[in-house]
């Protein structure tokens, strides 16, 4: 290609979002489900640091971890969808590389911690089932802190290299992106050089990060297990098991869509661009939406909490006027 028919992008200062490319006609009618998803992951959301804070009872470890949660999942969702939206309802395509590089960082960023936080999540229900007695003098609010801190630097410094890299990169074919959002290899995939160390990286990143934390949810579930199994009886195995089927749940909300769009993205080279990027949306607004759901079923204390918000109780008028009730 001649240098005077080449657009030169080595420094843009904008990048164009498509959307969803092929069906820009029904971008209002898709945003419609996705509008109702995001409206109900931060109404969930903000309703479990509502009554968490509320509630002195729930001050322990394993709901400051929950709170944790519902933060992560509240940045992770609104740092796609009011943009995803605003190209949906205004075309309002145009974002700044360094907005774009923003998003992008807070998007790994926070995926990363959701999965941290799934592990110390894990970890409280280890020491709940098999250190009973030592639950409260090892989970400690410092050791809690400490241990949100910990989840919080390991993913802000693992994800810090995805903008550095992106940014050094000649950008010499187009400023286009077929995508809602600034997903690392769409935009990388703009680069005139050569971006296999993005895909190295990316790579590195997804096994000490997933890798790792899938492993010790599994250990620590191996030894849940192995306590569980010298209960004395079926219903002692049920009920101790019952206080873990949330917080599998949670982790099958958030691994299982991601893993199938890895492989879709990895392996499904015929399936069309339009359901590559649905694939994507849907896979970021799933743990958002369903973690709430199911803490809030699945608890006995934030149900009961909710409960109490939402249902007037009968006055009992026997106790203002006692003959009446003799």
């Amino acid at each position: 290609m001649s240098d005077s028919n080449r657009t030169d992008f080595s420094n843009p200062s904008t990048f164009i979002l498509l959307g969803i490319p092929g069906l820009e006609s029904a971008h209002i009618w898709i945003s419609i489900p996705f509008c109702a998803m995001y409206a109900i992951a931060v109404l969930g959301n903000f309703t479990i640091l509502f009554i968490v804070k509320r509630e002195p009872s729930l001050h322990v470890p394993m709901f400051y971890f929950l709170c944790m949660l519902a933060i992560t999942d509240l940045i992770l969702c609104t740092s796609t969808l009011p943009k995803m939206l605003s190209i949906f309802w205004f075309n309002a395509r145009e974002i700044s590389f360094s907005a774009c590089l923003t998003q992008m960082y807070f998007i790994q960023c926070f995926s990363g911690m959701g999965s941290g936080i799934l592990v110390a999540m894990a970890f409280d229900r280890y020491v709940a089932i098999c250190h009973p007695l030592r639950h409260s003098t090892i989970l400690t609010n410092s050791v809690v802190a400490t241990i949100g801190l910990v989840v919080v630097l390991r993913s802000g410094i693992l994800t810090l290299p995805y903008p550095l890299l992106v940014r050094q990169w000649p950008y010499c074919r187009t400023n286009i992106i077929s995508h809602f959002y600034c997903e690392h290899i769409a935009v990388v995939n703009l680069a005139c050089a050569d971006i296999s160390i993005n895909s190295y990286y990316g790579l590195f990143d997804l096994l000490s990060v997933i890798g790792m934390d899938v492993f010790f949810i599994t250990m620590s579930y191996i030894q849940i297990l192995r306590a569980i199994f010298r209960l004395p009886t079926k219903d002692a195995w049920l009920k101790t098991f019952g206080t873990c089927i949330s917080h599998l749940f949670a982790i099958s909300a958030l691994y299982l869509p991601d893993l199938f769009s890895s492989l879709v993205l990895r392996f499904g080279h015929n399936v069309p661009l339009h359901v590559l990027v649905l694939i994507t949306c849907v896979d970021n607004l799933i743990p958002p939406v369903l973690h709430p759901i199911i803490y809030g079923l699945r608890t006995k204390q934030i149900w009961d909490r909710l409960l109490q918000l939402f249902v007037i109780k009968r006055p009992k008028c026997f106790l203002l006027v006692p003959w009446l009730s003799n």
